[in-house]
């Protein structure tokens, strides 16, 4: 028997794509085709006598979350992408990669699930804080470098959404309409530049379609984009997989350019595609190459052997370890951007505060992930509070107050008011009783764990409210339901959806029933009973889902932010922390609004107000309005969704250990009407990219409208001087491009690392082209004082253009000017080049 123990090892014992085929060639069609079609809801198939063994997925964007076969099982938390966006530094998104690659090993998982380099088209996009820019260049860069980290490691990682999901609202119905140049020059454009320059082992197809003026057609059967561009052109040679049920026809899906359906068993291969094949709808040799691909990634994760010998999975590597929650705190920390300093009130010596007051919805309840597939049980979090105690001198009193409860829900009922918990009767369809279950909590979340032939699923429970004053219960379910308290029925459901329910609305707070009930000096006992019927949800499960959520008497948000203030007025330094939940960015719905949620603008505004001291943090991973920013508060910091480190990330911040070397990856508005995308939602299940080329902040640069902060700005510690700007005057033939130098002097009292950015204005003549295109960056480290010569590559790609006409890139003739500078708005320097 033969047994690998590395990846490596695997690799170097692989068969080459010959014997690969010559094997696919040897198995018949049933076996093949049972081969395209997941197993379980994480794995693949195996087929001893190809060698292929189970090849394990998991959710990966934030971290590596696992298949969930371990009850509890914990996982390393990154910053959020588009934190790591924020870095500008492709060598720490490699180290990031790098680390998603041992936690995959922990778990057992050969593809990760990530990343996901769909851009930030809208600030109110569900999942902007899953993406890493705006910007196609960025992106593709930073997604490069972390898919180099990853597969580096001997995980596979697995790009996403191919192309053009951008949107969350109907996603899993809409068609994105874009023209074809836009198309190329922008939304493919990333993916383009990590399968060029990392090699990325498999795609994963979106759930949305495309309307590229030739076809029409979801992205799971789009023969032109799939077996023309991502296959043909691109030569990719692994598989396309489809998104978590997406994949919903047999022939256009097959003959479309789809490998692999997810998840399994069911889906609409299986018998289905051997019968399109015997009766020559699908040509067996596009079954065999489907095959082919698989067996590349496994063998690519070390996942093949010779036919029938066994594959021994090498050792888990110990952990988590020190070093990587410390390459986890240098991320945040390296993202945090520094908006505003207005008095150079930053950073706060920490032996000169006595006291300080931490304020805000989100200083009590950070906000350290986004909602959805991105969700992963942290191995721990470190809050701002925890974070800023372990800072601060032992002497330092240290505060916290809330400010108001940012959330619409109640939280999840204190267990202790349902006396023996809440219990579960399983029925048939007869309503005969299969047996039961008894749970101490209100969370019925997904819950799946009841016998076969289950129909309905009846919860039932009392609970017993002895503060007196107005108690606000709220009893959410999806599916068909009903709900009744105290014998009345309150509340019902009947969407009969399945799978299309839940990917809907799995990762919202159901909506519900919202009730007040008033309690006096004597305690009160409420019955409740959620009758849910049962959904079936394809590969997700049979399945039902409820919440039980309840908010006591307690004072008001004019209450609490009356009590910040006053700590405030007592404190040397308040630090607010604002920001977002996981009410509002979640995957599976857009925002509605920029506003921050709650009375947090109101709490900034008067605790700003009451301590001129006052620093302020934003804990979002996506835009939010800061009305008052530029006149109201001294500092500014924006923190992204920063992970499991997130409050000793804070803590470097904000006492000076670590510099706020970020830079805005996207545009911070100062009014909501200014977005060039206001929203995405489909009309007619249409989502037309009216907008074309000019994406974030290149419609800022279009309309002329002045944005809060623009893309690319930070300040960070120190201050910078552009010496000079030099290169060819000519860019290179072929593929190369230009190889430009920098020069700059950090002329501040501190260190600091400088982000040169170096933007494109191409000539009038010719076809339309955005204002100003990102075109380079790199990133230098300076000491105080010292002068650097930084080398920023411009593509030959970023002065080319897509001819629809020709199918086919050119560089329209002219002169190009190039601008270096700290941001879209702050350019310094500028050079001519001649094409």
């Amino acid at each position: 028997m033969t047994s690998l123990s590395t990846p490596a090892a695997a690799s170097a014992a692989a068969p080459d794509d010959a014997e690969l085929a010559r094997r696919v060639s040897g198995i018949d069609l049933e076996s093949k085709v049972r081969l395209l079609t997941g197993a379980t809801l994480w794995a693949m198939p195996a087929e001893p006598r190809l060698g292929l063994h189970p090849v394990v997925m998991s959710d990966g964007p934030q971290g590596v979350r696992g298949t969930g076969d371990v009850p509890g099982a914990t996982g390393l938390l990154a910053p959020a992408p588009s934190a790591l966006g924020a870095t500008w530094d492709i060598h720490l998104a490699e180290r990031l990669g790098a680390l998603f690659a041992t936690e995959a090993r922990r778990r057992a998982a050969d593809v990760v699930l990530a990343p996901a380099i769909n851009l930030q088209r809208t600030p109110v996009a569900g999942r902007h804080f899953e993406y890493f820019a705006e910007d196609p260049l960025l992106t593709g860069r930073l997604a490069a470098g972390l898919v180099r980290g990853l597969q580096d490691g001997g995980v596979a990682a697995c790009p996403k959404h191919f192309v053009a999901n951008d949107s969350e609202t109907e996603r899993t119905r809409y068609v994105s309409r874009v023209d074809a140049r836009t198309l190329r020059e922008v939304y493919l454009a990333p993916f383009r530049t990590v399968l060029e320059e990392a090699g990325a082992w498999s795609v994963m197809a979106a759930y949305s379609g495309v309307d590229d003026g030739t076809a029409t057609a979801p992205m799971s059967e789009h023969a032109g984009l799939l077996r023309g561009v991502l296959k043909g052109e691109w030569h990719f040679t692994g598989p396309v997989v489809s998104d978590w049920a997406a994949a919903r026809t047999t022939a256009a899906s097959a003959v479309g350019g789809l490998d692999l359906v997810m998840p399994g068993p069911d889906g609409p291969w299986g018998a289905a595609l051997v019968a399109a094949v015997r009766s020559g709808d699908v040509p067996e040799s596009v079954v065999d190459d489907k095959v082919l691909r698989l067996l590349r990634l496994a063998r690519h994760v070390g996942r093949l052997t010779e036919p029938w010998a066994d594959c021994a999975r090498p050792p888990a590597p110990a952990g988590p370890t020190e070093a990587e929650f410390t390459l986890l705190r240098q991320v945040a920390a390296r993202s945090t951007v520094l908006l505003r300093d207005r008095d150079h009130l930053l950073p706060l010596a920490p032996g000169g505060l006595r006291r300080v007051a931490l304020i805000g919805p989100n200083a009590v309840a950070p906000y350290f992930q986004g909602g959805g597939s991105a969700f992963v049980p942290a191995v721990r979090t470190i809050g701002f509070e925890e974070g800023l105690r372990a800072a601060l001198p032992a002497g330092t009193e240290l505060t916290v107050h809330r400010g108001g409860d940012a959330r619409r829900h109640p939280p999840f009922i204190d267990p202790a008011l349902l006396g023996d918990g809440v219990r579960a009767d399983y029925l048939d369809a007869a309503g005969t009783r299969l047996g039961g279950d008894l749970r101490p909590t209100g969370d019925w979340g997904d819950h799946h764990d009841f016998p076969a032939g289950t129909h309905r699923v009846v919860l039932s429970t009392e609970l017993t409210l002895a503060e007196p004053g107005t108690h606000r219960l709220e009893i959410g379910a999806v599916g068909r339901y009903e709900i009744r308290v105290d014998g009345d029925v309150t509340a019902s459901g009947d969407d009969d959806r399945g799978v299309g329910l839940v990917l809907d609305s799995s990762h919202h707070h159901p909506a519900g029933n919202r009730v007040e009930l008033a309690v006096g000096d004597t305690p009160r006992r409420v019955g409740l009973v959620i009758d849910l019927t049962v959904v079936d949800a394809e590969g997700y499960g049979r399945l039902v889902t409820a919440h039980l959520r309840h908010r006591p008497p307690g004072p008001g948000p004019e209450e609490e932010i009356e009590e910040a203030v006053a700590a405030a007025l007592r404190a040397d330094a308040a630090v607010v922390v604002v920001g977002t939940n996981e009410e509002v960015e979640s995957e599976g719905w857009d925002r509605t609004g920029l506003a921050l949620p709650g009375h947090q603008e109101e709490l900034v505004r008067r605790v700003a107000a009451a301590n001129p001291r006052t620093v302020v943090a934003v804990n979002a991973g996506a835009p939010v309005l800061l009305p008052w920013s530029e006149a109201e508060v001294p500092a500014l910091l924006w923190l992204w969704l920063p992970g499991q480190e997130a409050g000793h990330a804070l803590a470097d911040v904000l006492f000076g250990r670590a510099e706020p070397a970020g830079r805005l990856p996207c545009t911070l508005p100062a009014r909501a009407e200014d977005v060039p995308v206001p929203h995405a939602r489909p009309e007619n299940g249409v989502v037309t990219y009216t907008e074309g080329l000019d994406i974030g902040y290149r419609g800022w640069e279009r309309t002329g409208a002045t944005p809060a902060f623009p893309f690319g700005h930070g300040l960070g510690w120190t201050t910078w001087h552009y010496e000079s700007f030099t290169g060819p005057a000519v860019p290179g033939t072929g593929d190369e491009g230009l190889r430009l130098t920098v020069r700059v002097t950090n002329t501040g009292p501190r260190p600091g690392r400088e982000v040169v950015q170096v933007y494109l204005r191409a000539p009038q003549e010719g076809p339309p082209r955005p204002r100003l295109a990102l075109a380079g960056f790199a990133g230098a480290q300076v000491p105080a004082g010292g002068t650097a010569e930084v080398t920023v590559t411009v593509p030959a790609r970023a002065f080319q253009v897509w001819n629809p006409a020709t199918d086919a890139w050119h560089t329209p003739p002219g002169t190009y000017h190039l601008h270096a500078g700290r941001s879209s708005r702050d350019l310094r320097l500028i050079t001519e080049v001649t094409v």
